[in-house]
């Protein structure tokens, strides 16, 4: 494991706040409120996700030499249980994560205060296409989380992978997953994401579905991609990722 220290924590926050501004910010001025003119107006989900996309692919490029370039505590969990990261450096990551989304989010909403207060500046709910419910939410969150990871685990991990297009490829695995499942849940699939703009807001679609669905979901199902991939690509006898020892 590498020792991390103050520029990676420091990129973790820095990381956290462009990614949830630039998310909470396209989600402000993108998702229009249904009026009686327009019950039912168009919602491009291609640029919602592909800003995620983009905004991801340039802060791993920019920042992942620094910290690895998580910005997810989703993230963090999961590359702790691989080892990449010691327990200590893990929790101050997390730390920063959320004050990084929690800046960003407020950053968000002074720019945008009228513009983002009918979409609660980027908050994520559980829609009614799902009735709100609490584990189809939570089914979508983990579902969003476990293919990122996948993506991270498969091109940044993996010592056998080709890491030129790591960047692009995790991108492009959560801007995917947002263009399925942002009508659904918001797509969030990352709890600093999710508490920023809930606390900007003040909107947490119940404090308790919160915490499962923004909180314990993503976590299960970075947890389980990793177990997942490890079970595929293990050797037997052998430790690791690949049949590689966990690389720092």
């Amino acid at each position: 494991m590498q020792d991390r220290g103050t520029a990676a924590y420091l990129a973790e926050f820095v990381g956290t706040l462009l990614l949830v501004f630039f998310i909470t910010a396209v989600v402000s001025v993108y998702i229009a409120e249904p009026s009686a003119a327009n019950p039912n107006p168009f919602i491009d989900f291609s640029v919602i996700g592909l800003v995620h996309v983009l905004v991801l692919f340039v802060l791993i490029q920019t920042l992942a030499v620094a910290s690895g370039a998580h910005f997810n505590p989703a993230v963090t969990a999961a590359l702790t249980f691989l080892r990449q990261i010691k327990p200590i450096d893990a929790a101050i990551y997390v730390v920063m994560q959320f004050l990084g989304g929690t800046a960003g989010a407020f950053l968000t909403k002074a720019i945008l205060l009228d513009e983002g207060k009918a979409q609660n500046y980027g908050a994520a709910a559980v829609s009614d296409a799902l009735n709100g419910k609490l584990f189809p939410g939570m089914v979508v969150e983990a579902l969003g989380t476990f293919f990122l990871l996948w993506a991270i685990i498969g091109v940044a991990v993996n010592p056998r992978a080709t890491k030129d297009w790591a960047a692009l490829a995790i991108g492009g695995a959560l801007g995917m997953a947002v263009m399925v499942f942002a009508p659904l849940t918001g797509a969030s699939f990352n709890p600093a994401r999710a508490f920023g703009p809930a606390l900007a807001s003040g909107e947490w679609d119940g404090f308790g579905h919160f915490i499962l669905v923004y909180t314990a979901a993503p976590v299960i199902g970075a947890l389980a991609a990793v177990i997942v991939y490890l079970t595929i690509l293990a050797e037997p006898g052998e430790k690791g990722i690949g049949g590689a020892e966990p690389v720092g």
